[in-house]
Order: C-alpha cells, then sequence, then structure tokens
C-alpha cells in the first residue's frame, strides 16, 4: 500500500520515463472527493475508451456522463503516445471489482495473470491509478507502437514511484468480469513493464549511452550495433557486446512487437537479429538487406521513432 503521488510528483515521474504530458486546465483539483476514499493506493489500470478522435475522448473522459460523473481516469493516451492528465485523486474509473485480484496485485504473487475475477466486491475506485486509451476496442481498430510505449512507460513511472513491479499494472478486464478492456494481451504488456523497470528512468543520469553535444538526445553507433550482431550470436550464452546499446535498441524492437521482452538483455543474439531483420523488412527491404544487421538507414529510422540518434 502506499500513499498517492502529488499532482507535482505524478508529472515530475512521467516525465523522467520520457512520457510526453500534456497538462488539462484544472487536472490537478479535478476529482470525485467526497464520494468515497483516495488510497492507500495499490496499482495501475488499464482501460480503453471506445472511443475516436483525442479532443472528444478527452471531454469525455473529463465531464462523464450523467450517471458517472468525469474525471473517469487520470489520464488520456491518445494514438500519438501523449497522455493528457484530466484528474487528480478519486476517479471513476475501475468501479467495483474482485478483492480477490486486490489481494494478488497488494502482493504482486501470481503468475502470468492475476486471478479469475469473479465477484465485485470491492471500490477499486479508491485504489488505482486509471488511464483510458483512445481505442475502440472491437480489434481492428489499430494500437500504434507510439500508444503501447507510452502506456508501457506510463505504468513504470508509477511503479517505479511506489517501488511496485510489473505485476501492479492490470487491465480492467483483469479487475472485473463486466468488462473486456484492453483489447491487447496484458501479459505481454507487463513483460515490456518488467524490462522497462530493469533500468533507470530516462531523465535521470547515465540512462542513456551516449548523448549529443547538448546532452538532451541519446544516440548509438551503427559501427557498435554492427559489431555485436555480428560477434553475439557466435559466442557464449549471456555474452554482450556494446550491452547498453544494444539494450537500447532492443527495447526498441520490442515496443515495435518484433522482439519478446525476455530477450531484452543487452546481446544481440540470434532473437535480435531475427527480430531487427522483421524491421529491415517492415521497412521495404528485402534478402542481404534484411538480414538482421543493423544499417544506418533502418537503424536511423528505428531511432527516429525511439528518440535516439545515431553515429558512425
Amino acid at each position: 500500500m502506499a500513499t498517492p503521488l502529488s499532482a507535482d510528483a505524478l508529472v515530475t515521474a512521467l516525465r523522467n520515463e520520457g512520457v510526453t504530458v500534456v497538462e488539462h486546465p484544472g487536472w490537478r483539483t479535478h476529482n470525485r472527493a467526497g464520494h468515497g476514499p483516495w488510497g492507500p493506493v495499490n496499482g495501475v489500470v488499464i482501460h480503453h475508451t471506445v472511443t475516436r478522435g483525442t479532443d472528444s475522448s478527452v471531454a469525455m473522459c473529463w465531464d462523464g456522463y450523467d450517471d458517472l460523473p468525469g474525471p473517469l481516469c487520470h489520464g488520456v493516451v491518445d494514438k500519438t503516445g501523449t497522455v493528457h492528465l484530466v484528474g487528480n485523486g478519486r476517479a471513476n474509473h475501475a468501479g467495483r471489482g474482485d478483492s480477490d485480484v486486490l489481494n494478488a496485485v497488494i502482493a504482486e504473487d501470481y503468475n502470468q495473470t492475476p486471478p479469475q475475477p469473479t465477484e465485485n466486491d470491492t471500490d477499486g475506485n479508491a485504489r488505482f491509478y486509471g488511464f483510458e486509451c483512445i481505442n475502440l476496442g472491437d480489434g481492428n481498430d489499430p494500437w500504434p507502437a507510439e500508444q503501447l510505449d507510452a502506456i508501457e512507460r506510463i505504468a513504470a513511472a508509477i511503479c517505479r514511484a511506489h517501488g511496485w513491479t510489473a505485476k501492479s499494472v492490470i487491465g480492467h478486464k483483469e479487475w472485473t468480469n463486466t468488462k473486456i478492456d484492453p483489447s491487447f494481451g496484458m501479459p505481454d504488456m507487463r513483460a515490456r513493464i518488467t524490462h522497462r523497470l530493469g533500468a533507470k528512468p530516462e531523465g535521470t543520469a547515465d540512462t542513456k549511452p551516449t548523448t549529443n553535444a547538448d546532452g538532451a538526445v541519446s544516440a548509438v553507433s551503427v559501427a557498435h550495433l554492427r559489431e555485436a550482431a555480428r560477434r553475439d550470436p557466435r559466442a557464449a550464452q549471456g555474452h554482450t557486446t556494446y550491452e547498453t546499446e544494444v539494450e537500447y535498441v532492443e527495447h526498441a524492437l520490442i515496443a515495435e512487437g518484433l522482439l519478446d521482452a525476455t530477450w531484452g538483455d543487452g546481446s544481440f543474439g540470434t532473437k535480435t537479429i531475427t527480430a531487427y531483420a522483421a524491421w529491415q523488412r517492415r521497412l521495404g527491404y528485402t534478402g542481404r538487406d534484411a538480414d538482421g544487421i543493423p544499417g544506418r538507414k533502418s537503424l536511423t529510422a528505428l531511432g527516429r521513432r525511439y528518440d535516439f540518434d545515431v553515429t558512425d
């Protein structure tokens, strides 16, 4: 259990984790105070909105409905990966769920998924941060890589601030048997969050492998990545070459859905080779141009999406 983060602490944690934040006027005092407790907090619940469009979705989550007043979450994650902060304190997002799920989250004691919810006997609005993600939830509306990356970063930021593991992050569908959101798999998202929590937040010193002249943007070397991709697959299990730079690229491949989070280990082994080859094919390369060995153009394209520069 933990005391809820202050508004300033939440914004700082999110920005330190590399999240783009929009603070909507009045969000710091927008809540459901007087309609139940807020805290102690135990985790994060992820939702989807069943809406299109950023402005209308943010307005809905701010205002709520006649029978369910806003805020309906603490932040809205749009398709570009920007989080729009709309509430601070108790919010009408989780509703009632299963006490067995809450106990498993508090203990962080379950395998791939928490216990199946069967009873709605516990007030989740008091115990969870909530983030609504703009998606129709119909299985056809895509989840852009930028949006999934932001969800990962948001959850990791809050877990890091409270000293939690990724097992403190659940989907609404894992909290109650009356909901189906979000429409992506939470075990995979928890794996991504676990991987991210293994690194320092991006806003702290030495998080990124190298920086440019003003120290603001990280960079990886084409030569270093090519050497790692040629050396690591033939080396003994667990061997790493330029480990920090490789991990940075592996994280980008994980965010793209091309590499399982298990293999984000700093070794440019066969799994990373295969994932990078898939990235090259996604860019339109074929044959020997999609061999899994990084080149400047493919690496630059990846860096453009995940905020790192590429050097020789």
